[in-house]
């Protein structure tokens, strides 16, 4: 990993549809070699995959719920419980188990609170919890699925 490895993560995470000659010219490298690295660093899993970011209002999902959770069960059976649980229901776009007092930690996205109520009621018949409570973002400070290159060895 090097300076031109990071800088060619670093232009594809703001533009996964970049072109290997545009990366090519943008970090100093004819787009033979610069290719072999994109596809070194997909076959070494720096790169995973490669997505579409979809404009959350225009996806009618503008409305941002963080939820966290409590439960009195921790056991291996009940985490599997919930991840099957979670897994189906699509509002649910991040999920975190967590230390300290609450388990874990759900993103959100939904038209509106009573779609919220919804999913909350989705996830209560399926599983029981010691306690859940939610936040409702008020504004989107900031966002990104861009993650620091410069830690990687």
């Amino acid at each position: 990993m090097d300076s031109l490895d990071r800088k060619i993560l670093d232009l594809l995470q703001a533009d996964a549809t970049l072109p290997v000659s545009e990366l090519a010219e943008r970090i100093g490298l004819s787009n033979g070699p610069c290719w072999r690295r994109v596809k070194k660093l997909e076959d070494e899993g720096y790169i995973s995959r490669r997505v579409a970011l979809l404009d959350r209002t225009k996806a009618n999902v503008s409305t941002t719920v963080f939820v966290m959770i409590r439960t009195s069960r921790h056991t291996v059976e009940w985490l599997e419980l919930f991840r099957g649980a979670i897994e189906k229901i699509p509002e649910i776009i991040g999920a975190w188990r967590l230390t300290g007092q609450d388990d874990y930690l759900l993103h959100i996205v939904v038209p509106d609170v009573a779609m919220y109520d919804s999913v909350y009621k989705r996830m209560i018949t399926q599983l029981e919890f010691s306690n859940i409570s939610a936040s409702i973002s008020m504004e989107e400070i900031k966002s990104t699925t861009a993650v620091p290159t410069n830690y990687i060895k």
